[in-house]
């Protein structure tokens, strides 16, 4: 999941040094998750690069990050980015003792979401991952045409540490609705998100960006049309994926259940391919089913999940127990761990979020109720 800078940012972090002479700012909460997630993309892009240069001898800048991603709770970085550690840590925010401080982001804060745990169990993944993919088979995916856009609304909150005159605590952004715009090709987009945005009319996700560049899309921000292009053998996806993620996340496993529910979530996956993910999941070692979970919108489900043993997160993707439909996702702690000396408790939700609505428009910022 990955993001593009803003308008408003206008260092570009093409070179380590200059990525290392950021540490020292103190930035917004969703500017650190904003920040994580484009280095994230760096990183693909960056591997990319190296590949190229092996290939032609020839050192060409990397390409830079192209999308605001959905937001997603702070995982182990790879070793090239260790140094970074400092500014891409997720949700940590530091306010000045006199009030005035940084911004931490554009809405309100309260305290650490919490939930029970519930039992995660390997039994019965591949029947309810059967069901799943028959459920998305059947399920209504609408073609895409030249000049409509991809409409998706949902809602999210998530739990960060936040110091405060040099104490940290738990706290957590109350929730609120995202609303994103992407054309087929994913040159044009716009994002309405107040944890991201500096303004309320939102800002522009279209390409080429401040600095003439337009990224390629790639399984990390992938366009409507790229997903078209993918495979929909379940065995030649997954390796795919296991291939062009190498190197990301805290296990070649994790990243990839990581990088199939990023897919779920903010992406509108063509019919064909829609069961092939599913299916491609079902082939990841961990797999495990939680009878019970709650989505952002407080909707009861059924989630395929799995652990990451690293952070001591469980991640899970939430479908209606009846229709098999997906809900949406959360990040749910279920070991102790401390980051930046506090303590996170089991049954801390880290991040949630529901799709409320997901739907093709004829227009930029243009919902489905104004299409009629």
């Amino acid at each position: 999941m990955n993001a593009n800078t803003s308008r408003q940012h206008p260092a570009e972090w093409d070179q380590d040094a200059q990525l290392l002479s950021q540490t020292a700012r103190d930035l917004p909460t969703g500017r650190h998750q904003f920040h994580k997630e484009r280095l994230m993309a760096q990183i693909h892009e960056q591997a990319q690069q190296v590949q190229r240069e092996e290939r032609t001898a020839t050192a060409t800048a990397p390409q830079k990050a192209r999308r605001f991603r959905l937001p997603r709770p702070a995982i182990t970085l790879p070793a090239m980015a260790a140094a970074l550690s400092a500014v891409v840590i997720a949700g940590v925010v530091t306010v000045g003792g006199d009030g005035s401080g940084v911004r931490d982001s554009g809405v309100a804060t309260g305290p650490a979401l919490t939930t029970d745990v519930g039992t995660a169990s390997t039994k019965g993944v591949p029947q309810l991952l059967d069901q799943i993919s028959l459920a998305a088979a059947e399920g209504d995916h609408p073609t895409v045409k030249p000049g409509q856009y991809i409409y998706i609304e949902s809602v999210l909150a998530d739990t960060f540490v936040k110091t405060v005159n040099d104490k940290s605590s738990l706290a957590s952004h109350e929730l609120h609705r995202r609303q994103i715009w992407e054309s087929p090709d994913g040159v044009k987009g716009w994002l309405i998100d107040p944890a991201v945005n500096d303004g309320p009319e939102g800002e522009t996700l279209s390409l080429p960006d401040e600095q003439g560049n337009t990224p390629k899309a790639h399984l990390g921000s992938p366009s409507f049309d790229y997903l078209t292009k993918l495979t929909t053998d379940p065995d030649a996806l997954l390796a795919k994926i296991y291939k062009e993620t190498k190197g990301q996340g805290n296990t070649p496993d994790q990243q990839a259940f990581t990088t199939i529910g990023d897919l779920l979530a903010e992406s509108y996956p063509p019919a064909e391919l829609y069961p092939a993910l599913f299916e491609a999941a079902a082939k990841i070692p961990g797999v495990v089913v939680v009878d019970d979970a709650v989505d952002a919108a407080g909707r009861h489900g059924v989630a395929v999940a799995r652990l990451d043993e690293t952070s001591g997160q469980r991640e899970e993707w939430i479908f209606d127990k009846k229709t098999h439909v997906y809900l949406g996702a959360r990040n749910v702690q279920v070991k102790p761990i401390k980051e930046e000396g506090i303590l996170i408790k089991p049954g801390t939700v880290n991040f949630t979020m529901a799709v409320k609505n997901r739907a093709v428009v004829d227009g930029m910022k243009q919902t489905p109720s104004q299409a009629g």
